[in-house]
């Protein structure tokens, strides 16, 4: 199992670096400290490696949770963006040469958007928590909102560099106004308001004299 996990840690490593033909079996190996051989006989062969390399692992703490029941959403929607930023930049590397091998083959494609995939399900389902504790009207659409929100992070972690300007500032300020930004969309509640019946309309002033 030891020798597995540096085999992956060394092959996402080279990968970042040197790109899917620069990451030969016989590099990977010497960064490791293994025998070539061994890498064959644990993966079979240099795409299976790759592939697990590269593919985001569901394991928990991989990646940002929201909570069960919501109870303070701009916080806790701040907490999951500043974990989705920190996964996005510490694999930055690798996410770019991945999107630059998107033509060698399904295998990569899949690999490239596990990461997007786990982190859409686990706000789908933080919005259904929310609707249910009467954060969110019933009838609300928010189909779109997610996507816009994942743009954005992955945007930020990706080209901040690049395009500062476009980006809330300082860097440190930009979950929040994200989390924001976000919750608005989504119609999101006041506190106080979430349970409130809907008010109801004051009598016109000529009704209210008994004219």
């Amino acid at each position: 199992m030891v020798s597995r996990n540096r085999i992956l840690d060394a092959a996402a490593r080279v990968y970042a670096e040197l790109g899917f033909r620069g990451a030969t079996t016989r590099r990977i190996a010497n960064v490791a400290g293994v025998n070539e051989v061994t890498i064959f006989r644990i993966f079979g062969s240099k795409a299976k490696l790759m592939a697990e390399a590269i593919s985001p692992s569901p394991e928990p703490g991989e990646f940002a949770r929201l909570p069960n029941v919501p109870v303070d959403p701009e916080t806790e929607m701040t907490a999951w963006v500043v974990g989705q930023l920190d996964f996005l930049r510490g694999r930055r590397n690798l996410i770019r040469r991945t999107m630059g091998d998107l033509e060698k083959g399904p295998a990569f494609s899949h690999c490239a958007g596990d990461g997007a995939q786990y982190a859409l399900v686990e706000l789908r389902r933080y919005l259904a928590s929310l609707t249910s504790a009467g954060f969110i009207a019933a009838d609300r659409d928010l189909a779109a909102a997610p996507a816009m929100l994942m743009g954005a992070i992955f945007a930020d972690a990706m080209v901040r560099e690049l395009t500062p300007d476009v980006f809330p500032r300082p860097m440190s300020a930009a979950p929040r106004a994200y989390a924001r930004l976000f919750l608005r969309a989504i119609g999101l509640r006041e506190r106080g308001k979430r349970n409130a019946l809907p008010r109801r309309k004051a009598p016109a002033a000529g009704m209210a004299a008994g004219n």
